[in-house]
C-alpha cells in the first residue's frame, strides 16, 4: 500500500487499510508467540484495535508495516507474560501459507509435511530465539529490521539467529533445543 496515500486517508479508511495488508502477518506473529489459531486471531483484533487508536500518534517516522509490527510485537509479548497465558497454554497446530505450489499433489503433500515438522520444531524454540526465525524466513525482515523491530542489537539478532539455526539442526537430528 502506498504510504503516501495512507496518509491522506481517514482514521477507518486507515484501519481497514492496515488490516487487509498486514492481517495475515499480523496472526502469523501472534500465532507464533501463543502457539493457538484462535487466540491468535483475538490478539490481531486487538492489535488492530490498538492501531487504530494511536493512528494519530504515528509520526513517519518509520513505514506502517513496521509500526504496525512493533504493536504486534509488544502487545504478544504482554500477553505472553500475563498470569492467563503463563497458566492456561493452549495449543493447537495451524499450518502456515505456502509461497509456492508443488507439481504434484504427492509432492505438494510431502512439502507440506516437512514445512510442517520444521513449523513445528520453531514453535519449540524459546520465544526470542523463534521471533528472529519468523521474522527472518517466514516474513522475510533483514537482520536490521528485526533488530529495530525488537529494539535490540544488529549482533543481538545475528546471535539469536545462530542459535536457533543450530538448535533447530539438533532437533531435526532428534535432540533437544537450548535455551
Amino acid at each position: 500500500m502506498n504510504e503516501e496515500h495512507m496518509k491522506r486517508r481517514t482514521d477507518k479508511e486507515m484501519l481497514a487499510g492496515l488490516m487487509e495488508s498486514y492481517g495475515d502477518m499480523v496472526v502469523r506473529i501472534a500465532f507464533t508467540y501463543v502457539k493457538e489459531k484462535q487466540l491468535a486471531e483475538d490478539l490481531a483484533q486487538e492489535v488492530f484495535i490498538r492501531c487504530y487508536q494511536h493512528l494519530h500518534t504515528f509520526e513517519h517516522r518509520s513505514s506502517y508495516k513496521t509500526w504496525v509490527y512493533r504493536i504486534t510485537v509488544n502487545h504478544c509479548k504482554d500477553h505472553v507474560r500475563s498470569w492467563s497465558f503463563r497458566n492456561l497454554i493452549p495449543f493447537e497446530p495451524m499450518k502456515m501459507e505456502k509461497g509456492e505450489e508443488a507439481n504434484s499433489i504427492i509432492e505438494q503433500v510431502l512439502k507440506e509435511e516437512e514445512n510442517e515438522v520444521l513449523f513445528q520444531k520453531v514453535l519449540k524454540l524459546t520465544v526470542k530465539l523463534r521471533e528472529v526465525i519468523i521474522f527472518y524466513y517466514y516474513e522475510e525482515l533483514s537482520v536490521e529490521e528485526i533488530a529495530e523491530l525488537l529494539g535490540v542489537n544488529v549482533n543481538t539478532v545475528k546471535t539469536r539467529l545462530h542459535r536457533a539455526r543450530n538448535s533447530l539442526k539438533r532437533m531435526l537430528k532428534g535432540g533437544e533445543a537450548f535455551e
